[in-house]
């Protein structure tokens, strides 16, 4: 009894150490737009990435947001991502469909779209996405959230008529806030400038002292 217990706990971890291919994705478009196979975000940001995915909606865009925890020997993020859509063509043909997919593993992203939907948004921005707007935050402190939502806002302005907002300035491009907190160089600095004004006064005092004992 005990071992048919342990059973299913015992291949969670195996499932989801699973490398990811075309076989463990959906063969059609599924209902939720945010599909986070890898666990990396929270239910409040998945609820917000979903909102702005469904507001693509209107711009007569299915898009989806998937994340999986890693990629099957040898598949790239690019190939999943074309293979993706190639089944769900094949399930939805009249479709416009977008997909921003993100390895968790090695920070790796991809934007791909549908033929039609390529030349409304264009190769080079649809590849800029994604090797820059959704992998550079991830590769500085794994910022999914703000990732997939730069990604979608940096798309949807395009998709509105509008011009390429491009890349997002990255945090260390911003000027540091102000301080009063004394760095480590100024608390150096300030010490050794003790240490000068003790050594001065004692050299003063030391052989004042001596002269006046030896003249008595």
């Amino acid at each position: 009894m005990l071992s048919l217990v342990l059973a299913p706990l015992l291949l969670l971890p195996v499932s989801a150490a699973l490398a990811a291919s075309i076989g463990s994705l959906p063969e059609s478009p599924p209902p939720q737009r945010v599909l986070d196979t890898a666990g990396v975000l929270s239910r409040s940001a998945s609820a917000e990435i979903s909102r702005q995915l469904e507001q693509l909606h209107d711009l007569d865009v299915d898009a989806h947001l998937i994340t999986v925890p890693r990629l099957d020997y040898g598949l790239g993020v690019d190939q999943l991502g074309a293979e993706v859509l190639e089944r769900w063509r094949d399930a939805s043909p009249s479709s416009q469909q977008l997909v921003l997919l993100i390895d968790s593993q090695t920070s790796a992203a991809a934007v791909v779209a549908t033929p039609e939907l390529t030349d409304r948004l264009g190769a080079d921005l649809l590849r800029s996405t994604g090797r820059t707007t959704l992998s550079q935050p991830l590769r500085d402190g794994g910022r999914y959230r703000q990732a997939s939502l730069d990604a979608l806002t940096r798309l949807s302005a395009v998709l509105q008529g509008g011009a390429d907002p491009g890349v997002p300035v990255v945090a260390a491009d911003v000027e540091p806030t102000p301080t009063n907190v004394p760095s480590r160089e100024e608390t150096a600095a300030s010490r050794a400038w003790v240490w000068v004004s003790v050594l001065l006064v004692v050299g003063s005092i030391v052989p004042m002292l001596t002269w006046w004992v030896f003249s008595r």
